[in-house]
């Protein structure tokens, strides 16, 4: 049997379980299984890899992207350049031990969405968040030559805060990506206090 998983907290939010177990399911895959690892110390990772010698990768999310990178035995170039990780391979060794060979899909799921929709007027962004996936965010940006600011809740002097947003910063910007928990199931109903009175079509 190959297990496979998600490690984050909290994870009642995600779909990645039943995704994972439809897919093996119409792909005639009975030999793989998919579960939910939460929790909300990130150094529980080594804890589950070695308490489950089956388990040969996982999915990472929200809050460990960026804790867990020190812990890889291998991150691939852009996780490094990135900062962050939530796709780990786990390779073990005819002892049993474990690597952990980290990679970040973020940024290539991003890119591939935005790229359709750009446009020549798409010169600079605001992030809203700085976790993990903003961080990826912040990669593709780059890579793209887009001009970006992140947007946290403290006062900085590196960042906007939400309460700098008003009319004329909100007209600075063409692209808004939200990398905040807010609207994720089952909490649909929240939002980033942005003012969207602002936001053209």
């Amino acid at each position: 049997m190959k297990k496979f998983g998600l490690f984050g907290y909290p994870l009642e939010h995600s779909f990645s379980k039943k995704f994972f177990q439809d897919k093996f399911e119409r792909e005639g895959r009975m030999d793989y299984s998919y579960q939910n690892f939460e929790s909300p110390n990130a150094l529980d990772l080594k804890k589950i890899v070695f308490e489950n010698p089956d388990l040969v990768g996982l999915n990472v999310t929200v809050p460990h992207k960026m804790d867990i990178l020190p812990m890889m035995d291998h991150a691939d170039e852009i996780a490094q350049r990135i900062g962050a990780v939530n796709c780990i391979k786990i390779i073990r060794n005819g002892s049993g031990k474990a690597e952990l060979h980290g990679f970040n899909t973020d940024a290539w799921g991003f890119e591939l969405a935005l790229r359709p929709i750009l446009r020549p007027h798409h010169r600079r962004a605001l992030i809203l968040g700085t976790g993990g996936s903003a961080k990826a965010v912040s990669f593709v940006l780059r890579k793209l030559n887009i001009e970006h600011f992140f947007v946290t809740r403290e006062q900085s002097r590196f960042h906007y805060s939400y309460a700098d947003l008003n009319e004329s910063t909100t007209k600075a910007f063409q692209i808004i990506v939200n990398c905040t928990p807010l609207g994720m199931f089952p909490d649909v109903d929240t939002f980033p206090n942005i003012p969207y009175e602002f936001l053209t079509q």
